[in-house]
């Protein structure tokens, strides 16, 4: 009598697939917000910088007129917005970046298989976060502190939506990009914020645009944060502002343009030339 015996093979555990350069992004924004938060020092900064700016210009200024019907206040609001957002983008970025590169952070992240492009998306999204509330924060004091009439219509604010969105992402890309060009910590903390402080005068944050030397103007057009101010003025300003700019329009069409300019450049820039680690 023969005993049939069954064989049961094994099947090999099926492996999940790994996470995505996306989900390890979006994670990693998270990650991003609790180290900000973490850092007394650049909360402190980065919420409290244009609030102070906006006090003291506007306790000093406040009784000007700028233009017919247009205080200082009100006018120096959108320089101090767009300054903000490229604080919280560009500058902080390019020395958190530079940072992190030189205590051998990005090393370790590379080891541990984190793309580039996942790193780059935690960094954006945690500036969207403290931007957002940046700029709440600044205009909640500059109407209430300060009387400054808000705009009502929805248009408007559709226009503040894409202009801070693209300079936020204009200003982290080459944050990327100019820490790696850079390379120290010690470089990027001096430079970064010497080329900023330089850049806010030549684009207008503390001048009517069309007080500008013709060669400042020409120099402050191939940045970004000139057309984010000028954008940011056609939103908190009456159209009759306009005539104040040097082109003597909001010129919406040619922000979006320059602006989406420097995202593609500054994206084409860190896909060619960043380093997980320090050149020897």
């Amino acid at each position: 009598m023969t005993t049939a015996r069954t064989v049961t093979r094994s099947v090999p555990a099926t492996r999940p697939a790994p996470p995505s350069a996306a989900a390890i992004g979006l994670a990693r924004v998270g990650l991003e917000l609790r180290l900000f938060a973490r850092d007394p020092g650049q909360v402190v900064f980065s919420f409290a910088y244009p609030v102070i700016m906006l006090a003291i210009f506007g306790s000093v200024f406040g009784d000007e007129v700028v233009l017919p019907g247009i205080g200082f206040r009100e006018y120096f609001l959108a320089g101090i917005a767009a300054t903000g957002v490229m604080l919280t983008s560009f500058q902080a970025v390019g020395t958190a970046v530079a940072e992190e590169r030189e205590r051998g952070d990005l090393a370790r992240l590379q080891t541990l298989g984190t793309p580039a492009l996942s790193y780059a998306i935690g960094k954006a999204g945690q500036v969207v976060v403290t931007t957002a509330v940046q700029l709440a924060l600044l205009l909640t004091v500059a109407a209430t502190a300060f009387d400054v009439a808000l705009p009502t219509d929805p248009g408007r604010w559709v226009t503040f939506a894409w202009v801070v969105l693209l300079g936020i992402l204009a200003g982290t890309v080459l944050g990327l990009a100019v820490a790696t060009v850079i390379g120290s910590a010690r470089s990027a903390g001096t430079g970064i914020p010497a080329f900023a402080v330089v850049l806010q005068f030549v684009s207008g944050v503390f001048f009517i645009g069309s007080d500008l030397p013709d060669w400042m103007d020409r120099v402050a057009a191939a940045f970004p944060l000139k057309w984010l101010v000028q954008g940011m003025r056609s939103v908190f300003l009456p159209d009759s502002a306009a005539v104040a700019e040097q082109a003597g329009g909001w010129e919406h069409g040619r922000t979006a343009l320059v602006l989406a300019a420097w995202v593609i450049i500054g994206t084409v820039v860190c896909a060619r030339t960043f380093r997980w680690r320090r050149a020897a």
